[in-house]
């Protein structure tokens, strides 16, 4: 009825939406109440949550194991045995470079992939019982050496006091020598032949190298077959990790020997 209270109050609520310029009567969901008053309600209309397939986290196939078990495990093997070794130093005949108990990491690729060179540290075969004369034996016939002379190579000393010489050229050790040890406390004059070094310890007075067998069957020379590889770093104990350097700038001003 005209002028009655719900009227009143219908046309009161129209008005005020309209001064928000917005139109009840074209919006959906709107719903009446029986006291009169309207109310807005929002539908989603289609809107469906996405689910993706649920994985199953609790099964571990053959695939996974085998990326994440053998083909890591295939990885460190193929490098252990073609590319680097592992040695413990049983004596002191290389200290202070090394000492006795050191761990070393050696590369396999030299001798077999690149040449080798005067001061390379390198780990080889026993080549004639040496390790009789070693003042500690290890596990192995494995020695540990500096190479001094290559193929070709005249090396010889005058004996305390006097610097090793190779080819003529004297040499300035004390780099690498043991603090207050001679070159070579005896004279020593050695021909390196073709296929085999001359080598001595970085210990010269407790080292029984290349200058203590000259009467085997290789004169005190390594064969290069003989040779398993160059030591690159020594790592454990691990407050003495570090690399092992060949000090090649020793052996700068040393000519090429003669042709083998």
């Amino acid at each position: 009825m005209p002028g009655s209270g719900t009227e009143f109050s219908r046309d009161e609520w129209i008005v005020a939406i309209a001064d928000h310029g917005v139109d009840p009567t074209d919006m959906p969901g709107r719903v009446v109440g029986t006291d009169g008053r309207d109310s807005l309600v929002r539908r989603r209309k289609g809107a469906h949550r996405k689910t993706s397939p649920k994985h199953n986290n609790d099964s571990f196939s053959f695939r996974d194991l085998l990326i994440w078990c053998v083909v890591p495990f295939v990885a460190v093997l193929l490098v252990r045995i073609f590319l680097i070794g592992f040695y413990v130093i049983p004596s002191g005949s290389m200290r202070d470079t090394i000492e006795i108990g050191d761990r070393v990491i050696t590369s396999k690729l030299t001798p077999k992939y690149f040449d080798l060179k005067r001061g390379d540290i390198v780990v080889f075969h026993d080549p004639a019982n040496w390790l009789n004369q070693e003042t500690t034996r290890g596990k192995g016939d494995y020695l540990i050496k500096r190479l001094i002379g290559l193929p070709g190579d005249v090396v010889e000393c005058g004996g305390a006091g006097q610097p090793v010489k190779i080819n003529g050229v004297a040499i300035d050790e004390t780099s690498y020598i043991k603090s207050g040890v001679d070159p070579s406390s005896f004279s020593f004059r050695v021909e390196v032949t073709a296929g085999h070094i001359f080598v001595m310890g970085d210990n010269r007075a407790s080292s029984a190298d290349s200058r203590y067998h000259q009467d085997d069957g290789d004169h005190g020379l390594v064969p290069i077959d003989n040779v398993v590889g160059v030591g690159l770093m020594r790592y454990w104990p691990l407050n003495r990790m570090s690399f092992l350097s060949s000090h090649h700038d020793v052996f700068k001003d040393v000519p090429a020997g003669k042709a083998q």
